[in-house]
């Protein structure tokens, strides 16, 4: 048999493939689509507020009765100091300038109108509306969250991107640890902001295999067989793909992005915070370009906060070069099929 079932069974799903939670990208449909091809589908809630979360929860479970998981961000959040204030105000007239000398009109939110949410408040969301999966990243849950979620059934999934942080996990009772690998698209799950570990995913999992007794998923790379197997053969009993979705018929992800995928170089892709403060690998473009190396990044999640409204009308315009692409190192064909499709294909090619 060519799949690991430890993680199957705790999960009760037939293949141990986790569909990466994607926060802007995934959606209700995408979710369904993975649980029909037998897998794992994740809901991304991250720091949306209760109400919201609520409702694409509701959402989701009008379109599948099979168990999938919800994901959330447990990142710390900084005080509001008079010098993040003038960071803020500074960092916005920026922005806003940039935009506009590039032909985009927009206005960003002052401090004042920014709504910071924090986990807290979603935990009692989760057990209210029966979710038994959650993964999370950025951190660790607090003690007392975890014991509330563990006393209601909950499996909990935490993210670690160095052995400490495994570690650390491992300790506090989770039940599976996700290693996400540097090569993975997206944000890093570090519980650091300003400093991440640069591990590459297949050294890191074999190191974390070495260290701790909790079922491994792997995240980080995973575009084919091969890759899925080498990650196996590593220690992983679960695998978790993101990149390999992000073009399918349920991706958030509109025509001109898609379209963009499939012209991106590997000197295309890199680690960047300018966009939210946290570091996520995602494709270069005008807007990265002139703000990671400069002062305008303000701490996560006020710099995320920020940029949203510059996102959103970047791609009402089309405009590549002031949108953020998140995307992973293996570069493949972006698949433009249902995730459904795509993750069967996966399923069959593994088991050749």
């Amino acid at each position: 048999m060519f799949w690991p079932d430890l993680i199957s069974k705790k999960l009760n799903i037939k293949y141990p493939i986790i569909q990466a939670p994607m926060f802007g990208v995934s959606t209700p449909e995408m979710v369904a689509a993975s649980n029909k091809a037998d897998c794992l589908g994740s809901l991304a809630l991250a720091d949306l507020s209760a109400e919201k979360s609520l409702e694409l929860i509701h959402e989701t479970r009008k379109l599948t009765d099979k168990p999938f998981a919800v994901n959330i961000f447990v990142h710390d959040i900084p005080e509001i100091t008079d010098s993040l204030k003038e960071e803020f105000s500074k960092t916005k007239v920026f922005i806003e300038q940039f935009a506009k000398d590039n032909n985009i009109d927009v206005e960003l939110p002052d401090l004042t109108d920014i709504k910071v949410n924090t986990y807290h408040e979603l935990i009692d969301v989760i057990i209210e509306k029966n979710c038994k999966i959650v993964s999370y990243t950025f951190g660790n849950l607090d003690e007392k969250s975890i014991h509330k979620l563990k006393q209601n059934d909950v499996i909990l999934i935490g993210t670690c991107t160095c052995v400490e942080e495994a570690l650390m996990l491992e300790k506090s009772g989770i039940d599976i640890i996700c290693v996400q690998g540097i090569e993975a698209g997206g944000h890093r799950g570090t519980f650091n902001t300003e400093t991440i570990p640069q591990i590459g995913g297949l050294s890191l999992l074999s190191q974390v295999f070495d260290c701790v007794n909790v079922p491994l998923i792997y995240a980080g790379g995973i575009y084919n067989s091969k890759t899925l197997s080498a990650a196996k053969e590593l220690g992983a009993q679960g695998f978790q793909v993101g990149s390999i979705l992000l073009a399918s018929q349920e991706s958030a992800l509109l025509k001109f992005e898609k379209e963009r995928l499939k012209n991106v170089t590997e000197k295309d892709i890199m680690l960047t915070r300018s966009f939210s403060g946290r570091y996520a690998r995602g494709i270069k473009n005008k807007y990265i370009e002139a703000i990671e190396d400069s002062e305008y990044i303000l701490p996560y999640p006020y710099q995320n906060k920020l940029t949203n409204e510059l996102r959103k009308v970047s791609k009402s315009l089309n405009n590549t070069d002031f949108v953020s692409i998140w995307v992973g190192q293996s570069i493949h064909d972006y698949s433009e099929h249902s995730t459904e499709d795509i993750l069967k294909k996966l399923i069959k090619d593994c088991e050749l």
